[in-house]
């Protein structure tokens, strides 16, 4: 039992990639929350440092992380930490025996790998390394090929590579647990995929979204600005139902100019559904309407576990509303049809946001969540700018920069409430998004 207890209350080292540093932290603390776990760093926690421990956790609640992160390379059970490799040395010789004895077995094969951060070692320094560890009673047989288990030593030079030490500011050594999913950026890269518009979202910040939304198996997920699916497509790799609606009729449809070099027109099978279809998730996928946002189709009630959108901002996509700028709009006294489609007419970015939120409001399950990007004008930015409503908490709020003066926020909101009757609680200071 004593074993068994020291074998869950063990300290993680989360090795993390150096893009995209204002979504890791976020990302971690949803993946965490699905398993009913707080965030819950080591000492002198640096956000924006490569390598972050952890406490509190299990094995299973660090592979369940890794098991979905494309912000994360890989994880660790650390065995020991140091300033120095005479501190690192100290601090191995401490840890429990009893979380060392079983990966350290006469009838196991193990290798050492040397990682270093902002440095690159020549191969008979990795070496050195290696071999100035022999205090620690490995038993097996050295194996570079297919190990049983796998340690690695890291040293962490900082991260200005202008200014990198002759040593190593802190150094790492543990038994590798898993890696993150950074191959899922190359291999749903939007320049392999079947179809694509002007502004498909790149994939490493789709899967990161989905993660922020913490999209899991069976959930309901929409996209009110569907575009050519790729939130649809992130989510259902994790195995959400997803469906979405645009104004756009002929990127519903795949019809039309095409948006890929060399290509005047898009081919009979171009559309969301085949991009599911080649990624094997066609059966997740629900529908896509046309539908004007402003006006939404769906009965009142509860019906998404979650919302996930990127909201046109006026710049390489109109934002856009059916209706017209007269007072009314009305048919022809000889029009015979069956239907009506109305002119379009300008979508304000104040009333996308509005809308937006008033429908998560009214349509998310209780403790669903909310993602979009929200473009901001840096200079005049400050956190009172993001739009609010009653019903839906923010739990985070990132910045990724586009320019000098502009950038988008990625915003993600949890229902805690249902709303009210009659009230529309949602508040925006339009005035300080990016101009139309």
């Amino acid at each position: 039992m004593a074993i068994h207890c020291s074998r869950i209350c063990l300290q993680y080292l989360i090795h993390l990639a150096q893009d995209n540093v204002d979504f890791r932290l976020p990302e971690i603390r949803s993946l965490l929350s699905l398993r009913g776990k707080p965030f819950d760093p080591g000492e002198n926690f640096k956000e924006k440092s490569p390598f972050w421990l952890l406490n509190g956790l299990s094995e299973e609640d660090v592979n369940s992380i890794m098991a979905r992160t494309v912000c994360a390379k890989s994880a660790f059970e650390l065995w020991g930490h140091g300033r120095t490799h005479s501190e690192l040395r100290n601090t191995l010789l401490k840890y429990p025996t009893e979380n060392m004895s079983p990966f350290l077995q006469k009838d196991s094969t193990y290798k050492i790998n040397v990682y270093t951060f902002n440095k690159t070692l020549e191969f008979e320094d990795r070496i050195k390394k290696i071999d100035a560890m022999e205090y620690l009673s490995f038993e097996g047989r050295v194996n570079l090929r297919n190990p049983k288990h796998i340690f690695c030593l890291l040293e962490d030079y900082g991260t200005d590579p202008n200014d990198i030490p002759d040593e190593p500011l802190y150094i790492y050594f543990g038994r590798w647990i898993a890696d993150g999913q950074r191959e899922l950026i190359r291999s749903h890269s939007v320049k392999n995929r079947h179809f694509i518009g002007n502004t498909s979202m790149d994939a490493g910040l789709s899967f990161i979204m989905a993660n922020h939304a913490r999209v899991k198996a069976h959930d309901l997920v929409y996209d009110p600005f569907v575009g050519t699916g790729s939130l649809l497509v992130a989510c259902s790799h994790f195995g959400a139902y997803v469906c979405g609606t645009d104004i756009d009729y002929n990127t519903i449809h795949g019809i039309g100019k095409a948006s890929r070099k060399n290509q005047k027109w898009r081919g009979p099978d171009e559309n969301i559904r085949a991009n599911l279809r080649q990624y094997g998730s066609e059966k997740l996928y629900v529908d896509v309407l046309v539908s004007d946002a402003s006006k939404p189709i769906w009965r009142d009630g509860v019906l998404f576990d979650a919302i996930i959108t990127d909201p046109p901002y006026g710049i390489r996509e109109s934002t856009r509303r059916t209706g017209s700028q007269k007072d009314s709009v009305k048919p022809s006294e000889d029009y015979i049809g069956d239907s009506h489609v109305p002119v379009s007419m300008a979508y304000h970015l104040s009333d996308i946001f509005t809308d937006l939120l008033n429908f998560s409001a009214q349509h998310l399950v209780i403790g669903g969540r909310l993602v979009y990007w929200l473009p901001i004008y840096r200079p005049e930015y400050c956190e009172e700018m993001v739009p609010l409503n009653a019903c839906l908490r923010l739990v985070s709020n990132c910045e990724q920069t586009l320019s000098s003066h502009t950038s988008r926020r990625l915003i993600t909101m949890e229902k805690i409430k249902e709303p009210e009757v009659g009230v529309r609680p949602s508040i925006l200071q339009s005035s300080h998004l990016l101009p139309r």
